[in-house]
């Protein structure tokens, strides 16, 4: 039997109905039916090893900033050779002990929230925070030590013994903790850019 509408003319398909397009959805079993349970485990893992990373580089941090306060506090040899005669030296050991107090408050409130499973602030004040305070340490840290070597290095051409190794091992710590701490605010730097604001 002839075609009425001519030779040429190709079969339109008909859209299928609306109950075999629900029928279809329910019962498909692709690639994607098992996407979203591993997004979510893979972001789960990604979140905690930013947590675990960020506490390590603060625990480094704080250990860095104490070695520097300690070594640089018992650098006193009598005559020139007391820390206290020099204003970059005070500098040092004066941010040592704030950067010692901060990344030492902040691995405290990390270590409490890994183990309680609580955070202490909201995630998006969280986030800032630590966000503008690695940031501002980590610079006073870098300027403390970079302030400091001048004056080490001058002293150290007339002569090298026990204060000015002090000194220079005090300001290495420091340049540690600057690393650390500024690993610390890439870290910050992502989870803050990663968070949602609805």
């Amino acid at each position: 039997m002839a075609n009425p509408d001519g030779p040429n003319q190709e079969k339109v398909a008909q859209p299928p109905s609306s109950a075999a397009v629900v029928g279809d959805l329910e019962n498909q079993a692709g690639p994607a039916a098992g996407g979203g349970v591993s997004n979510i485990l893979r972001r789960w893992k990604r979140e905690d090893l930013l947590k675990r990373g960020s506490l390590a580089s603060r625990v480094f941090g704080f250990v860095f900033s104490l070695l520097a306060f300690v070594i640089m506090a018992s650098n006193q040899h009598g005559d020139w050779k007391d820390f206290d005669k020099y204003e970059e030296y005070r500098y040092v050991l004066a941010i040592a002990i704030l950067s010692t107090l901060y990344t030492g408050l902040q691995a405290f409130r990390q270590i409490r929230e890994l183990s309680t499973g609580r955070e202490l602030f909201t995630l998006r004040n969280s986030a800032m925070f630590d966000f503008i305070g690695d940031q501002i340490i980590a610079y006073l840290l870098i300027s403390a030590a970079s302030s400091a070597v001048p004056l080490t290095n001058r002293m150290r051409e007339g002569s090298d013994n026990i204060f000015t190794d002090s000194s220079a091992s005090a300001i290495s710590m420091e340049f540690f903790a600057f690393f650390s701490l500024a690993l610390s605010a890439l870290i910050s730097g992502y989870k803050l850019s990663n968070q949602t604001y609805i």
